[in-house]
C-alpha cells in the first residue's frame, strides 16, 4: 500500500506519518528522500516511481509531500491523504521552528501558499487539531 500524505508545511503531516508507521510496518519517504536511491536525480526519481508502483499492491510505503510537484510521483491506486490546518496554527508552528520568531517575509510566503493543496484529489482529509488521528489509522487499516 502506498500512502501519500500531502499538505502545506507545519500542518501535521509528519505527526500523522509517525502515527501510521507505529500501526504497521512501513518505509517512509519525505520530499526528495528518493535521492538516496541513486546519485543521479532522474534515475533516482524513476527508481522511486517504480518502487511506488510495485508497492501499491505490496509493501507499505508512506510518502510525505509538501511540494505540489511531488504529487505526480504518487501512482494510481495510492491512498491520498490531504492534511490542512488553519493559517494561524501554521504560522505558530513555523515560528516555533524558527525559535519563536516568524519574519515578515516567511509569514508572507506562508500566506501566499495557504490553501494550495485544497483542490487536490484526496481519499481522506485530515484537519490538524480537529481530526482524530486514531480514527484515520483505523480507516487506513480497513483499506489494507
Amino acid at each position: 500500500m502506498v500512502i501519500g500524505i500531502f499538505g502545506e508545511s507545519c500542518t501535521g503531516k509528519s505527526t500523522l506519518a509517525e502515527k501510521i508507521a507505529s500501526s504497521f510496518p512501513s518505509e517512509e519517504f519525505t520530499g526528495k528522500d528518493y535521492l538516496r536511491l541513486a546519485k543521479n536525480e532522474n534515475i533516482a526519481k524513476v527508481m522511486f516511481q517504480n518502487m511506488l508502483n510495485a508497492a501499491v499492491t505490496g509493501e507499505n510505503i508512506i510518502y510525505v509531500i509538501s511540494e505540489k510537484e511531488h504529487l505526480s510521483l504518487l501512482p494510481e491506486g495510492a491512498l491520498r491523504i490531504l492534511v490542512t490546518a488553519d493559517l494561524e496554527l501554521i504560522k505558530s508552528r513555523f515560528a516555533q521552528r524558527m525559535r519563536g520568531n516568524l519574519p515578515a517575509p516567511v509569514a508572507a510566503m506562508l500566506e501566499k501558499k495557504h490553501g494550495c493543496f485544497d483542490a487536490e484529489s484526496h481519499d481522506i482529509h485530515v484537519v490538524s487539531g480537529e481530526t482524530d488521528l486514531d480514527a484515520v489509522v483505523t480507516q487506513i487499516n480497513a483499506r489494507r
